[in-house]
Protein backbone atom coordinates (compact mmCIF):
# COMPACT_ATOMS: atom_id res chain seq x y z
CA UNK A 1 0.00 0.00 0.00
CA UNK A 2 1.37 3.39 -1.23
CA UNK A 3 1.98 6.16 2.06
CA UNK A 4 0.57 9.21 1.21
CA UNK A 5 2.48 11.66 3.19
CA UNK A 6 -0.08 14.36 3.08
CA UNK A 7 -2.96 12.51 3.65
CA UNK A 8 -1.40 10.48 6.97
CA UNK A 9 -4.01 11.89 8.98
CA UNK A 10 -7.34 11.38 7.43
CA UNK A 11 -9.36 8.51 7.27
CA UNK A 12 -8.37 5.16 5.38
CA UNK A 13 -11.71 5.40 3.24
CA UNK A 14 -10.61 8.74 1.73
CA UNK A 15 -7.09 7.59 1.35
CA UNK A 16 -7.85 3.83 -0.46
CA UNK A 17 -9.90 6.73 -2.83
CA UNK A 18 -7.13 8.82 -3.69
CA UNK A 19 -5.03 5.82 -3.65
CA UNK A 20 -7.52 4.15 -6.50
CA UNK A 21 -7.39 7.60 -8.73
CA UNK A 22 -3.45 7.25 -8.49
CA UNK A 23 -3.71 3.37 -9.64
CA UNK A 24 -6.35 4.37 -12.16
CA UNK A 25 -3.89 7.54 -13.68
CA UNK A 26 -6.97 9.71 -12.97
CA UNK A 27 -6.03 12.19 -9.84
CA UNK A 28 -4.58 14.75 -12.14
CA UNK A 29 -7.66 14.65 -14.08
CA UNK A 30 -9.93 15.01 -10.77
CA UNK A 31 -8.12 17.91 -9.43
CA UNK A 32 -8.15 19.82 -13.05
CA UNK A 33 -12.08 19.11 -13.06
CA UNK A 34 -12.94 20.28 -9.29
CA UNK A 35 -10.23 23.39 -9.76
CA UNK A 36 -9.54 24.26 -13.28
CA UNK A 37 -7.88 27.41 -13.08
CA UNK A 38 -5.27 29.44 -12.05
CA UNK A 39 -4.84 32.60 -10.17
CA UNK A 40 -3.61 36.41 -11.42
CA UNK A 41 -1.69 36.74 -8.34
CA UNK A 42 1.90 36.35 -9.58
CA UNK A 43 4.15 38.46 -7.83
CA UNK A 44 4.89 39.93 -4.53
CA UNK A 45 3.16 43.09 -4.50
CA UNK A 46 -0.12 41.81 -6.04
CA UNK A 47 0.19 38.65 -3.27
CA UNK A 48 0.43 41.62 -0.42
CA UNK A 49 -1.85 43.58 -1.92
CA UNK A 50 -4.77 40.20 -2.17
CA UNK A 51 -3.34 39.48 1.73
CA UNK A 52 -4.35 42.44 2.78
CA UNK A 53 -8.09 42.50 0.90
CA UNK A 54 -9.10 39.10 2.77
CA UNK A 55 -7.57 40.84 6.08
CA UNK A 56 -9.74 44.01 5.60
CA UNK A 57 -12.43 41.35 4.93
CA UNK A 58 -12.32 39.53 7.88
CA UNK A 59 -9.61 40.39 10.19
CA UNK A 60 -10.06 44.62 10.50
CA UNK A 61 -8.23 44.89 13.95
CA UNK A 62 -5.84 41.89 13.50
CA UNK A 63 -2.41 43.59 14.05
CA UNK A 64 -0.50 44.64 10.91
CA UNK A 65 1.42 42.78 7.92
CA UNK A 66 4.64 44.42 6.94
CA UNK A 67 5.88 42.30 3.66
CA UNK A 68 3.83 39.21 2.19
CA UNK A 69 5.69 37.56 -0.93
CA UNK A 70 6.80 34.11 -2.54
CA UNK A 71 9.35 32.62 -1.24
CA UNK A 72 10.65 29.88 -3.39
CA UNK A 73 12.79 27.73 -0.95
CA UNK A 74 9.80 27.71 1.87
CA UNK A 75 8.84 24.12 0.63
CA UNK A 76 11.94 22.67 0.63
CA UNK A 77 13.57 24.23 3.88
CA UNK A 78 11.08 24.23 6.26
CA UNK A 79 8.61 22.04 4.59
CA UNK A 80 6.07 24.15 5.21
CA UNK A 81 3.40 26.01 2.21
CA UNK A 82 3.44 29.27 4.28
CA UNK A 83 5.09 30.46 7.30
CA UNK A 84 3.76 33.74 9.36
CA UNK A 85 6.68 35.13 11.39
CA UNK A 86 7.71 38.40 13.59
CA UNK A 87 10.56 39.78 12.99
CA UNK A 88 12.58 41.72 15.67
CA UNK A 89 14.43 44.55 14.58
CA UNK A 90 15.93 47.66 17.10
CA UNK A 91 14.93 51.08 15.52
CA UNK A 92 17.08 53.12 17.22
CA UNK A 93 15.85 52.66 20.78
CA UNK A 94 12.88 51.01 20.16
CA UNK A 95 12.09 47.29 19.32
CA UNK A 96 9.86 46.91 16.51
CA UNK A 97 8.33 43.32 15.25
CA UNK A 98 7.60 42.97 11.47
CA UNK A 99 5.32 40.89 10.47
CA UNK A 100 5.45 38.76 7.64
CA UNK A 101 3.55 36.42 5.28
CA UNK A 102 5.74 34.07 3.11
CA UNK A 103 3.69 31.63 0.24
CA UNK A 104 5.83 28.79 -1.13
CA UNK A 105 6.10 29.87 -4.57
CA UNK A 106 4.33 26.63 -5.60
CA UNK A 107 1.34 28.60 -5.33
CA UNK A 108 1.69 30.76 -8.55
CA UNK A 109 1.00 27.98 -10.36
CA UNK A 110 -2.10 27.10 -8.90
CA UNK A 111 -6.04 27.28 -8.19
CA UNK A 112 -7.52 30.58 -6.80
CA UNK A 113 -8.73 28.13 -4.33
CA UNK A 114 -6.02 26.81 -2.97
CA UNK A 115 -3.51 30.25 -2.37
CA UNK A 116 -6.79 31.62 -0.58
CA UNK A 117 -6.68 28.53 1.54
CA UNK A 118 -2.86 29.33 2.28
CA UNK A 119 -3.34 33.11 2.95
CA UNK A 120 -6.52 32.47 5.25
CA UNK A 121 -4.40 30.11 7.36
CA UNK A 122 -1.58 32.60 7.78
CA UNK A 123 -3.61 35.20 8.20
CA UNK A 124 -5.18 33.17 11.31
CA UNK A 125 -1.93 33.02 12.46
CA UNK A 126 -2.56 36.65 12.97
CA UNK A 127 -5.00 36.23 16.23
CA UNK A 128 -4.20 31.98 17.16
CA UNK A 129 -0.55 31.38 16.87
CA UNK A 130 -1.23 27.34 17.47
CA UNK A 131 -3.33 24.66 15.36
CA UNK A 132 -6.16 24.69 17.79
CA UNK A 133 -10.39 24.95 17.69
CA UNK A 134 -10.15 28.21 17.72
CA UNK A 135 -7.48 28.76 15.00
CA UNK A 136 -9.71 26.36 12.91
CA UNK A 137 -12.99 28.01 13.65
CA UNK A 138 -11.15 31.20 12.69
CA UNK A 139 -10.12 29.76 9.64
CA UNK A 140 -13.72 28.78 8.67
CA UNK A 141 -15.08 32.16 9.08
CA UNK A 142 -12.76 33.91 6.84
CA UNK A 143 -13.31 30.41 4.34
CA UNK A 144 -16.44 28.26 5.03
CA UNK A 145 -15.52 25.25 3.19
CA UNK A 146 -12.05 25.63 4.87
CA UNK A 147 -11.36 21.74 5.43
CA UNK A 148 -12.54 20.84 2.32
CA UNK A 149 -9.94 22.70 0.56
CA UNK A 150 -6.93 21.94 2.95
CA UNK A 151 -7.80 18.18 2.08
CA UNK A 152 -8.27 18.85 -1.57
CA UNK A 153 -4.67 21.29 -1.25
CA UNK A 154 -3.10 17.94 -0.17
CA UNK A 155 -4.46 15.89 -2.45
CA UNK A 156 -2.82 18.59 -5.22
CA UNK A 157 0.44 18.02 -3.29
CA UNK A 158 0.01 14.24 -3.56
CA UNK A 159 -0.55 14.71 -7.18
CA UNK A 160 2.56 16.95 -7.40
CA UNK A 161 5.00 14.30 -6.45
CA UNK A 162 3.83 11.27 -8.80
CA UNK A 163 6.44 10.21 -10.73
CA UNK A 164 5.00 10.41 -14.09
CA UNK A 165 5.95 12.26 -16.99
CA UNK A 166 2.33 13.35 -17.93
CA UNK A 167 1.67 15.93 -15.29
CA UNK A 168 5.33 16.95 -15.06
CA UNK A 169 4.55 20.04 -16.90
CA UNK A 170 1.91 21.08 -14.65
CA UNK A 171 4.35 20.48 -11.61
CA UNK A 172 6.34 24.14 -12.37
Amino acid sequence: MMPLKYLQAYPAALQDKVRQLIAQQRLGEHLAKHYPDRHPVQSDKALYAYTMDLKQQHLKNAPGIDKVLYDSKLDVVRNALGLHTAISRVQGSKLKAKKEIRVAALFKAAAPEFLQMIVVHELAHLKEQDHNKAFYQLCTYMLPDYHQREFDLRVYLTWRELPSPANADNRE
